[in-house]
């Protein structure tokens, strides 16, 4: 990770607690854990503190954890511009496409592997076997 930038962003946000772990996330309402040093650390960080900017708290449903992703990364690019940093479409489109795996799976019927629908309570409905599985 760039320390410059590392201590830059700290200065800019003393409200911000950030942690060491195992991979980069935002943990509402105000902590960013850092993964491992890699060659996109600086751009995972300013993604985590995206969220931290947009106010991300909870989502109810898998689409609107991948809008909060989305609207992370948009806020990403506009703090790369102020903080020097390369914004990567391939990396973000790369991340992205990890959470719409993930959407695919999850959305899958585990009997009849039909999409899915989920409703506001979180709640999963195929519309062939009518299966709520949460």
């Amino acid at each position: 990770m760039d320390k410059v930038l590392f201590d830059r962003v700290k200065k800019d946000h003393p409200e911000v607690i950030f942690r060491s772990g195992r991979k980069f996330l935002f943990k509402p309402p105000k902590t960013i854990v850092l993964g491992p040093d890699e060659p996109n650390s600086s751009l995972l960080l300013l993604h985590e503190l995206g969220h931290y900017l947009s106010s991300h708290r909870d989502f109810c449903t898998q689409a609107d954890r991948i809008r909060c992703e989305i609207e992370a990364w948009r806020v990403a690019r506009s703090l790369c511009d102020r903080y020097k940093v390369c914004y990567d479409e391939d990396v973000v489109e790369n991340e992205l496409e990890t959470y719409r795996e993930w959407l695919d799976s999850v959305a899958r019927c585990p009997k009849c592997r039909l999409v899915r629908v989920q409703t506001p309570d979180g709640k999963w409905h195929c519309p062939r076997c009518d299966d709520a599985a949460v």
